[in-house]
């Protein structure tokens, strides 16, 4: 199959850096993708970043796609939260895995039932939901279409924020989704949630409890775990993170 250098992070249990992509224009993905070798994913910013689901994030994942077959990995997060991040955002879902993103992040996931919603939205039969006809998915990932069609399943990244006080309190259910790839903690959304502080430039030990306790029980599952703490730098780049899997600690 085609470069999916976060995938294949994943699959050897590596960190994998990479950059979130905040500012709207594929010259700006394109510029931190070759900032450096050791990027391997992007993640375009739908919900709160300047990039629109439709046709920016398109057009964004095309440019990075051709820069060729070691092109870093692009996720999309996409604008659905809370409530919407059941079946009503499987468009959302759809826009983005059409225009050839790597996988999804979704945030403000609270409950299990949404994340089986939100699986299911990006496999295609028979082990989800998803429709198949864009003629442009499988040019952006550099193969023919029964190729896209025989690996998407097992290829396309899901990932949910775990932002929330009932997030917390099903966490274990959530990590069990089948199907569900990984975890992205929000610490800053997590902590207003709880109540208390949120990080400057550490979280609040309420928040660190539960950040550990998401990481115990995502490792217990198998489940891949992002930690995402914002650096603003007002440039191309509005904040770099990283996916970690190194025994239940998160830089």
């Amino acid at each position: 199959m085609t470069s999916h250098p976060l995938l294949q992070a994943f699959r050897a249990s590596k960190p994998a850096f990479g950059a979130w992509i905040t500012l709207p224009g594929p010259f700006v993905a394109r510029t931190a993708a070759l900032a450096s070798p050791h990027i391997s994913w992007l993640v375009l910013d739908c919900e709160h970043g300047l990039t629109s689901l439709q046709p920016g994030a398109a057009e964004t994942v095309a440019a990075v796609s051709g820069l060729g077959a070691n092109a870093p990995s692009v996720l999309v997060r996409i604008p659905a939260t809370g409530a919407c991040a059941d079946g009503s955002a499987s468009w959302q879902i759809k826009y983005v895995l059409d225009a050839g993103a790597r996988g999804i992040i979704i945030p403000m996931v609270s409950t299990p039932e949404q994340a089986r919603s939100l699986v299911s939205a990006a496999r295609f039969p028979p082990t989800g939901t998803r429709g198949f006809g864009s003629p442009f998915t499988q040019a952006a990932w550099g193969i023919s279409a029964l190729d896209y069609l025989e690996h998407a399943n097992d290829s396309v990244l899901v990932l949910v924020q775990i932002e929330t006080r009932e997030a917390l309190e099903n966490i274990e259910a959530l990590c069990a989704v089948e199907g569900l790839d990984g975890v992205f903690i929000g610490p800053y959304d997590l902590s207003l949630s709880l109540g208390v502080p949120t990080p400057n430039p550490d979280p609040h030990p309420t928040t660190e409890e539960a950040i550990q306790r998401i990481l115990s029980v995502a490792h217990k599952a198998g489940k891949k775990w992002f930690v995402d703490f914002t650096c603003c730098f007002m440039d191309y780049v509005d904040s770099l993170a990283y996916y970690y899997d190194r025994g239940g600690k998160y830089p």
